[in-house]
């Protein structure tokens, strides 16, 4: 069901923040030679994306990052929600999630931020009371920025600009857009993540132990019991976080693992369907033409066409 977008402000302050950002943004961003999407890295975690085109529909597994939109639109959907940011517009992904996503307009440029819990746990003593957050939290939040929140990217983007001012203020900086963070409307969820008995938690280990064991055969009991939930609260908790289920959850793992595999060249359809977990090649061709809309065949690389055409 489509989301309800966010509210947009005509502050002055607001739009000069934007200007200034972009524009740091911008300068950082070699001229294009070509319409190939363009990606930087100005400070360890911190990206520049900026795409020249249109791009379909493509889906991916988000890891806790915060996604700025600059120039241009995203559509964005997760589960039932669908979303469309635009300027001065951002994303806040909390746990490692199956999202869709095509740029919708471009030019199009966005400031990714990684999301780092160490962070935020510097930050929960000083947070005190400020640590709850309504039940109702997202792993997906949408919200436009503050000028407070631009202003002190404006100011860890620049940093780039001297190695002695990044080692020294970086650390100050980015703690701050972290606080930032937890602190806006679409922060709810960071909090809670820095509670150990919080379902926030508990669904953010169940998620790191299915991506590291995506492979190997699921007994949702186990995971459940790993993470000291029952099952019935953990399958309700995983959905509210995740927007699927955790069979669903380790099918979308499988699936994105098995197109990067085919797109490098890596192997054949049937090996690829193996590698990632199947015990049928069929099924594997068929859940993965569900999923992207053509068959695996379509998407190997000729290296890996060429090696399995030939005898043994």
């Amino acid at each position: 069901m489509p989301a309800n977008p966010p509210k947009r402000t005509n502050d002055e302050g607001f739009h000069e923040s934007l200007r200034r950002l972009t524009g740091y943004a911008l300068r950082l961003i070699p001229p294009a030679k070509a319409q190939a999407a363009q990606l930087v890295t100005p400070r360890h975690g911190l990206y520049l994306l900026r795409q020249h085109q249109r791009t379909v529909f493509e889906a991916a597994i988000y890891t806790p990052v915060l996604c700025l939109i600059l120039q241009g639109c995203k559509e964005m959907t997760f589960g039932d929600h669908h979303f469309r940011l635009r300027a001065g517009e951002c994303a806040l992904v909390s746990h490692d999630l199956p999202i869709v996503s095509r740029v919708r307009d471009a030019p199009y440029l966005v400031l990714l931020l990684d999301i780092e819990v160490e962070v935020l746990r510097s930050l929960s003593e000083d947070l005190g009371e400020w640590m709850t957050a309504p039940a109702e939290a997202r792993a997906l939040e949408v919200h436009q920025a503050d000028s407070r929140l631009l202003d002190a990217i404006g100011r860890y983007l620049t940093l780039a600009e001297s190695e002695l001012d990044a080692r020294v203020l970086g650390p100050m900086l980015l703690k701050e857009i972290h606080y930032r963070l937890m602190m806006a409307p679409l922060g709810h969820m960071l909090r809670s993540l820095l509670r150990p008995d919080s379902h926030a938690s508990s669904i953010a280990r169940a998620i790191a132990l299915l991506r590291r064991d995506f492979r190997s055969p699921m007994v949702v009991e186990e995971l459940a019991r790993e993470v000291g939930m029952s099952v019935s609260s953990f399958h309700k908790h995983f959905k509210d976080v995740t927007a699927s289920s955790p069979l669903q959850y380790q099918k979308g793992l499988r699936l994105l693992e098995s197109r990067r595999m085919l797109v490098a060249g890596a192997a054949s359809v049937t090996t690829v369907a193996f590698e990632v977990g199947y015990e049928s090649p069929s099924q594997f061709s068929r859940e993965y033409a569900r999923r992207f809309g053509r068959p695996p065949s379509q998407d190997v690389a000729p290296r890996a066409l060429s090696a399995s055409s030939r005898g043994p």
